[in-house]
Parts: structure tokens; sequence; C-alpha cells
């Protein structure tokens, strides 16, 4: 299977710009997304990156797109392919950024990339691409105020930041230059994903990583109401179908927790 992830890897980077222009593969490559299919999108916006390498659109889609294969991996499994794909997500993501600094989009996608490419680092390093991580969640913000995913990536820095030990917190900021960490709270993380539902109630990674976060804080009524939601709502993401299962695990895992 790692092998076979590999070889994709490969053949998705080696391949050739089609006979279309850019904008029509990235748009090809949007339909592909719509579909579920991250393989074939970035294979799309590949092609388009080989007519035009500065495309704001193609290479903040294809950092997406990127990570989307790579997350089907779990982190717990050691995987040079994903991580490989991680890191390809980092560079697009950044010149994205360099292509057009005012696009919102953009700097999600490098906030999302380093997000997931600084879980294989070392603990130092981890903290400093957490830094990065919030200024990056936030320029999205200030850009685009209805940029959900930013919304729901700055919950999530929250609440990683908050599961760890007070210790592992005290750590990171007295000697690993993590200031930054005094700004999380879980009020914080329930706020950022309250307001990414409401610009995009139908996600359902929203409610998934909410419900997550009552449970880490013990507000069983308010988990279940989020993981009672799921079901109803419409495959958008490549791995709504694990989340949606996952979730009806932990709904029946609290149903009588008060």
């Amino acid at each position: 299977m790692r092998l076979l992830a590999a070889a994709l890897v490969a053949v998705l980077i080696a391949t050739p710009a089609a006979a279309q222009s850019a904008p029509e593969l990235v748009a090809r490559g949007v339909a592909a997304m719509d579909a579920r299919n991250p393989v074939a999108a970035l294979k799309d916006y590949q092609a388009a990156m080989a007519l035009d390498s500065m495309s704001y659109e193609a290479n903040w889609r294809a950092s997406i797109a990127a990570v989307d294969i790579g997350k089907q991996t779990p982190d717990s499994v050691p995987d040079p392919a994903r991580d490989s794909l991680y890191q390809l997500a980092e560079r697009y993501a950044t010149r994205a950024v360099a292509a057009n600094p005012e696009g919102s989009n953009g700097w999600f996608a490098l906030a999302n990339a380093i997000g997931r490419n600084s879980l294989t680092l070392g603990k130092k390093e981890r903290v400093q691409r957490a830094t990065e991580i919030r200024a990056d969640g936030l320029k999205a913000i200030e850009l685009d105020p209805l940029n959900d995913g930013a919304f729901h990536l700055m919950g999530r820095w929250n609440a990683e930041i908050m599961r760890l030990s007070g210790f592992e917190r005290f750590f990171a900021k007295s000697f690993l230059g993590g200031a930054v960490f005094s700004e999380a709270s879980w009020d914080n993380a329930i706020a950022y994903m309250k307001r990414a539902i409401q610009l995009r109630p139908e996600f359902i990674y929203h409610h998934y990583d909410l419900a997550l976060i009552y449970m880490d804080t013990k507000q069983w009524a308010e988990a279940r109401e989020q993981l009672k939601i799921i079901p109803s709502l419409p495959l958008i993401d490549v791995m709504d179908p694990v989340w949606k299962q996952e979730a009806a695990g932990f709904l029946q895992a609290i149903a009588n927790k008060k």
C-alpha cells in the first residue's frame, strides 16, 4: 500500500499538462473536488500549474487537494508518501501566497498545510510552527471574514493547544518560544468552531470537531446535539463517510453521560 501511494505521488507530479488552458484545468479540478476525488483534482491543478506556475487558484487548490489525499492515512501510521504530500501542499500554498498576498484562501491553505506537515517534526519545531499556523489562520480571517475553513482551523488550533497537559504548555511557553500559547482557550475553540458552522452549516467536519471539543470539556448534551446533526448532512469532504461513522460511535459512547 505504501509503495502504491509513493507511486501515486510520483505520477501526479510527473503528469504533463493537457491541451487545455490553465483556468479550464482549474475548473475541471474544482469539479473533481466536488465529486470527492482529490487525486483527480490534484492532477488537474498540477497540469494547470505546468502552464502557469504562479496561478493563485491552481496553487492554493492543489495544496488543499494534496492534504485531502494525505489525511486519508491516519497520523498515527508512519507513511513517507503521506508526509511527502503534506510537504508538497505547503510548497503550493507558499507559492499561492506569493502570487496573491491578499488572497484569504492562500493563507488558509498555508496554515492548513503547515498544520499537517508539522506532525512529523520535533517538539520545538512544532511549537514554532504552531505560531505560524495561528498567524496565517488569523490573516485568512482578516482578509475574508466569511472563510469558514479559517475559522475551523483557528478553533482546532485552540483545541489542540488546550489538549496539551499544563506542563507541556508551560514548557512550550517558557523554553520553546511558544508565548502565543497563552492566547489559547476552550472558549476560543468553541467560538471559532461555532462561527465556522454558522458560515457553512452543511459541512460535517465543523460539527464533528465541535463535538470533540464539547466532549473534551465534558459538555455532553452539547456534544450529542452536534453528533445528532451529522447523519443528515451531505457528503462533501473525502473523509465525510469516516467522520459519519465515527460520530455514530461517539454518540453511542456518550449517550448516558451527564
